[in-house]
């Protein structure tokens, strides 16, 4: 499908709207060319702003608050050190907590997050969603060599 778009000119943006036959034994019912094409969107249409995970301690130090917006449980097994945990189904209840107008959110992978900033965006904060969630972030050669260094200090 991809080289046909190619081959069509047919814009990142422009994936989302294709019609693709839907054979669940064959894909999902979310094709990944859609999804290309929504994450294009977005990130065209500047809906909010990302931040990478090598970037987030540079962010906390100009003062950013680290909002964790999974659930308590997910938070429960490891969170980036520094953040709150305020599930995105409870940011409306709980705008009130939210002391400084410029967070940095994150979820597991980045979709629940990026639903955060934009709810945040709306209550006029300068919300930033982690692309990739706690999962790049954790994953990532900074934070692996940190929890190796841990280790190894007993």
């Amino acid at each position: 499908v991809i080289a046909t778009a190619i081959r069509g000119k047919i814009t990142a943006p422009e994936l989302a709207d294709l019609e693709l036959a839907y054979a669940p034994p064959f894909g999902s019912a979310k094709d990944p060319v859609n999804m290309l094409g929504y994450i294009a969107e977005n990130l065209v249409s500047k809906l909010t702003g990302n931040v990478q995970w090598h970037e987030v301690e540079a962010y906390r130090e100009k003062g950013y608050a680290l909002v964790d917006v999974r659930g308590a449980g997910e938070y429960a097994r490891g969170t980036i050190p520094g953040s709150i945990n305020i599930p995105v189904d409870e940011i409306r209840e709980r705008i009130s907590e939210f002391t400084n107008k410029n967070v940095v959110v994150n979820c597991q992978v980045g979709q629940r997050g990026h639903t955060a900033a934009l709810l945040l965006k709306e209550h006029g904060f300068n919300a930033l969603n982690l692309d990739g969630g706690y999962f790049t972030w954790s994953n990532s050669p900074a934070h692996l060599q940190l929890t190796k260094e841990t280790k190894e200090k007993g």
